[in-house]
């Protein structure tokens, strides 16, 4: 016989295991929300802007063949700025004791589509120090590139600075929690029934038929413990009446 399941079988089991539902989704809301809290390391980013433009031309052709160039230019430039040969002296300048691979690792090079304009943003758990890597790996790389390509197209746009009261990327407590709720919700309904389909208990009539398939015909009342039997000298005065 292949079982099936009703939906007012599933909104049973479910307002039957609410109470852990509920629990479960809350705790983990609240542990998603002390670890956000109080464990986890704010992250602040900031971030610098650098211009790629060659020399301007009179030319109009000669002018829109340079800024083809620049656009081109800008992924090997996007690699030269992550690379140890400007990380390490950003590192030796600002006395950070840091690697490349490290500094790499906070920094992220960006460019809209068909932009001359290179973003630069750094995260790191000290806004300040963020402020300054982006900065000097900006100024480095506009010394350096001079030198590594024989070039002179590149400008700082805006410099990153320290804002008053800026808010940290990550983490994110509420964003955090929200996640912890929908977890805590789908573990909660996956324990619950779980749990009914464990339980092979059978609690009332509709259980034994449901296992048995077979119909009912009679049901045994339960016997009153407190009830005493009659004594046999009441059953004698009976007989006699």
């Amino acid at each position: 016989m292949e079982e099936t399941i009703s939906l007012q079988e599933l909104f049973t089991t479910l307002k039957k295991r609410l109470g852990l539902i509920i629990i479960l989704t809350a705790l983990a809301i609240i542990i998603a929300g002390v670890v956000s809290y109080n464990f986890l390391t704010p992250i602040y980013q900031t971030n610098t802007q650098i211009l790629v433009n060659q020399e301007k031309s009179e030319a109009a052709a000669l002018l829109n063949q340079n800024i083809q160039t620049d656009l081109q230019l800008i992924n090997t430039y996007s690699v030269i700025i992550k690379s140890p040969a400007i990380l390490d002296q950003v590192s030796d300048q600002l006395a950070l004791d840091l690697s490349a691979d490290q500094l790499t690792n906070k920094i992220t090079v960006s460019n809209a589509e068909n932009s001359q304009v290179v973003n630069i943003s750094v995260q790191d758990p000290d806004p300040a120090i963020a402020v300054d890597i982006a900065n000097t790996t900006a100024a480095v790389f506009q010394e350096e590139i001079q030198e590594l390509m024989k070039v002179d197209n590149v400008s700082i746009l805006s410099f990153a600075v320290v804002k008053e009261n800026q808010a940290a990327v990550s983490p994110n407590p509420m964003l955090n929690m929200a996640v912890a709720a929908v977890v805590g919700l789908m573990l909660g309904v996956g324990i619950a029934f779980l749990l009914e389909y464990l339980d092979t208990s059978m609690k009332n009539e509709q259980d034994i038929e449901d296992v048995l398939d077979m119909p009912l015909l009679g049901v045994i009342s339960p016997i009153n413990e407190d009830a005493k039997p009659l004594s046999t000298k009441n059953k004698s005065r009976r007989k006699a009446g």
